[in-house]
């Protein structure tokens, strides 16, 4: 017998259908989360009461209402600030762009950041170098990072240490050789150098990079893999990449090397 059967039989006849049952339910919820005093001529022992019929005790609360799960979701919400707000609307209605546009700004700031550290006073900011790497996070690494964190969740889905460390090992195996090298070979491109230059640079500065890649990377990616969730894990990739990428501009922009 279930429980509403079960109370038309021991409640009072005025609360015996099931509409008076979810009546008191949300009377019950609206008086906890608000602060207001009972409604529905519903006093704590007129409550008491209907809990307890003979020997058996009727659960506080009937069913489980939608309107508690829209209360505590509006709670948590308005106390977020209005730009985090718009940015995860962003980010459910339009994830692909917006992850890019992200990370393309992220690389803009990291390689202005790097650019103040190494000019001299008499220098002023490569602005054709910065759109170099805004560009790269635009069109490439935002739309990679998008796609790769994805394919993740799909193939390994659980959350558990060992799934955490399976992820960070495919990223040091497969992602990260990947990307540094088609971010070498892009900038190196724009700058226009030709194939050997490439292949010449790839040599000098691609395994020095990926061994300084191994001291870095795979503690991000464990907070990141571990607890950020699935649609936030490029922005927190791209966050850690801004250190990351202060460095890797350095590299990225150095004198050609000998083909």
């Amino acid at each position: 017998m279930n429980i509403v059967a079960l109370s038309k039989r021991l409640l009072p006849r005025r609360f015996s259908d099931r509409r008076s049952l979810h009546r008191i339910n949300d009377a019950f919820v609206e008086t906890v989360f608000s602060g207001r005093k009972p409604i529905l001529g519903f006093s704590g022992r007129s409550f008491h009461h209907l809990r307890k019929a003979g020997s058996f005790v009727v659960p506080r609360v009937f069913f489980v209402s939608s309107r508690l799960r829209n209360l505590s979701t509006n709670a948590s919400s308005s106390k977020q600030p209005a730009f985090l707000r718009w940015y995860l609307r962003k980010l459910e209605s339009h994830p692909f762009i917006t992850k890019s546009i992200t990370t393309s700004l992220i690389y803009m700031a990291a390689d202005l950041t790097s650019q103040m550290i190494t000019m001299q006073p008499s220098e002023s900011f490569d602005l054709i170098r910065t759109a170099r790497m805004a560009s790269f996070g635009l069109i490439f690494l935002g739309p990679s990072q998008h796609l790769w964190f994805s394919y993740l969740s799909r193939i390994l889905p659980k959350r558990d240490v060992l799934t955490t460390f399976k992820k960070i090992m495919m990223g040091q195996v497969l992602f990260g050789p990947c990307s540094n090298t088609v971010f070498y070979s892009y900038n190196a491109a724009l700058q226009g150098e030709n194939s050997d230059e490439i292949l010449a640079r790839l040599k000098r500065d691609l395994l020095p990079t990926l061994k300084n890649g191994l001291m870095y990377w795979p503690v991000c990616d464990f907070v990141t893999f571990k607890y950020v969730p699935v649609h936030l894990q490029p922005l927190m990739n791209s966050s850690c990449a801004y250190i990351w990428t202060i460095y890797l501009t350095y590299m990225a922009n150095q004198t050609k090397a000998d083909s």
